[in-house]
């Protein structure tokens, strides 16, 4: 692929409105800064992703619990190389420790894998994953202790024979099972390919039937070369529409697109007429956060060059998909590496708001990296690690929380690994080895100290859609409201299931409510801080679940407290 993307793009980043900073312009960091300690090689995991021009794209890992216990295992992508699974042997609080897990599903299926997604397909209580492939993706059904098999057959899932890159899933209403989205990239067997070749993306439905069934897939033409998509309720209307960001390296006439999903009919386009603007970037990662907790969502699209963060344009058109671009009044294009002297454009992949420094805020990360060798765009590209500040803009610290390593940075996963309540960071790099950062709290001096209060947060309901797949948590502390929504799909080729985790800065006590899935909203549940919080359906109280570590208690000097 060297001869296609080496072309030159000068002219391209001549026309970005944006410049790089002057020295001393950046941000100040006001925010408790994490220390993020590297330790994947002594946690026992050793991966990379690599492989020729196919997989200068993709690249993700899967984070989910397969065995019980609550605290998340880890399944990376290989590209060439085989995909692994890791089961998360971490003591509560403390280093992490991880071993690998032999898949017997067959080393074919494990090959060529870019990307996966893990998600309770068949509601039976154990997840299932959605993995993206060079060929014929793979649906695998989870059993017991991280045993998989592969579902293709039992379910009518073909699997294609297209370069699949981008994946997101969601319950639509009154349906068993969830409505699946796949976003392909470059049609290789076209003529003319790669250029103006881009494979058309699919939509599968499955009818109520006692299994699975998608063997009648619905084509989502035209397909501009999708590297990431999200199903996503973007006006609060109940009915999620489908967010595809694509990459204009390929396509001819594309652009950003977003799809009306109507229950039980044909997805359309919105297009001009429905207020839908044209945007063409080299769409790489998306993702949602309520900024404001206002209940509409933004987004950050990754992008070579400038990152974007949209919001709905509210006073402009309230019922229209009119978005304007605040990631400039924010400070968070992140458009140029802040370390290691290249100034060349950035390379942006996966994006992931998240409160890593528990103060109440949405931070985001961002992982970098060049596509392989393009001499317009840096060559050291550290990863972004953007902190919330309370004027509502985002100051880099990536260099003082320890995360500027030279490395191509792909798919990721930002997850509290050994369940302290402190936001640990997976990252996936092409050609070397994947980071895993453990949290290890605030820096203080030349020690560290706990961040500040948190929760971790799981829905329960009865099947279908048991994990609340698509529900909105409300978490309120006073005046200062937190939204939360639960989502399959976004990032770049990355999804994680499980605690989903709040801040809480120095609050001692919440509030939380739950807009399920079905737009019915809970009473309030008042529960405490740092606990590992359960919320029933219909439940008069919210349940605490106590994690049980036979070993010694979490180390002092951690980012949290966990009651036993």
């Amino acid at each position: 692929m060297s001869r296609f993307i080496r072309l030159a793009l000068a002219a391209t980043f001549a026309a970005l409105a944006v410049s790089a900073p002057r020295a001393g312009e950046q941000a100040k960091i006001t925010a408790d800064i994490p220390v993020l300690h590297e330790e994947a090689k002594a946690a026992g995991i050793d991966h990379s992703y690599s492989g020729p021009w196919e997989f200068f794209v993709g690249g993700g890992v899967a984070s989910f619990d397969c065995d019980g216990d609550r605290k998340p295992e880890l399944f990376f992508a290989g590209g060439k190389e085989p995909a692994k699974l890791y089961r998360n042997r971490s003591r509560i609080g403390g280093e992490l420790r991880f071993e690998p897990v032999k898949l017997d599903i067959g080393e074919r299926t494990l090959k060529n894998v870019l990307g996966a997604y893990p998600l309770d397909i068949d509601d039976d209580g154990h997840m299932d994953l959605a993995v993206l492939r060079l060929g014929r993706n793979a649906l695998l059904k989870g059993g017991p202790d991280c045993s998989f098999s592969v579902a293709n057959r039992a379910w009518a899932f073909d699997g294609g024979r297209a370069w699949t890159t981008a994946f997101s899933a969601i319950w639509e209403a009154d349906q068993k099972f969830p409505t699946l989205a796949f976003g392909n990239y470059v049609d290789r067997s076209a003529p003319g390919s790669p250029w103006g070749t881009c494979h058309d993306n699919a939509l599968m439905r499955s009818p109520s039937g006692p299994r699975p069934d998608y063997g009648d897939p619905l084509t989502l033409s035209p397909g501009y070369c999708a590297l990431s998509m999200l199903f996503t309720d973007w006006n609060r209307s109940g009915e999620p529409s489908l967010r595809v960001s694509n990459d204009r390296q390929y396509y001819r006439g594309g652009e950003e697109q977003l799809w009306h999903v109507p229950p039980g009919r044909p997805p359309t386009l919105y297009t001009r007429s429905d207020g839908w603007q044209t945007l063409r970037i080299w769409g790489m990662g998306i993702t949602e956060g309520d900024l404001d907790a206002d209940g509409y969502p933004e987004y950050a699209l990754t992008s070579m060059g400038d990152t974007k963060i949209q919001t709905l344009d509210r006073e402009a058109e309230e019922d229209r998909p009119v978005y304007r671009d605040i990631a400039f009044e924010r400070g968070a294009t992140a458009h140029r590496p802040y370390a290691g002297g290249d100034r060349r454009p950035s390379t942006g992949w996966h994006s992931e708001f998240a409160d890593i420094n528990n103060d109440s805020l949405l931070d985001l990360f961002i992982a970098k990296g060049n596509v392989e060798a393009m001499p317009d765009f840096a060559a050291t590209d550290p990863d972004n690690l953007l902190l919330a500040r309370w004027d509502d803009t985002f100051a880099e610290a990536g260099s003082e929380a320890g995360i500027a390593l030279p490395r191509k940075g792909r798919g990721a996963a930002v997850i509290d690994l050994n369940l302290d309540g402190a936001l640990d960071l997976v990252v996936v790099n092409r050609s070397a080895p994947v980071s895993v950062f453990r949290n290890c709290g605030a820096r203080a001096g030349g020690t560290t100290r706990p961040l500040g209060n948190w929760l971790h947060i799981q829905l329960s309901q009865k099947a279908p859609n048991r994990n609340g797949i698509g529900a909105i948590l409300n978490v309120k502390t006073g005046n200062h409201s937190m939204t939360r929504k639960l989502a399959v799909g976004g990032g770049h080729a990355s999804g994680s299931a499980g605690w989903v985790h709040v801040g809480l800065g120095t609050a001692e006590r919440a509030e939380v409510r739950v807009k399920w899935p079905d737009g019915f909203w809970s009473h309030p549940y008042r529960v405490f801080a740092n606990q590992f919080v359960v919320v029933a359906r219909d439940a008069e109280k919210a349940a605490y679940w106590y994690p049980l570590d036979d070993e010694e208690p979490v180390a002092a000097g951690r980012a949290a407290s966990v009651r036993r």
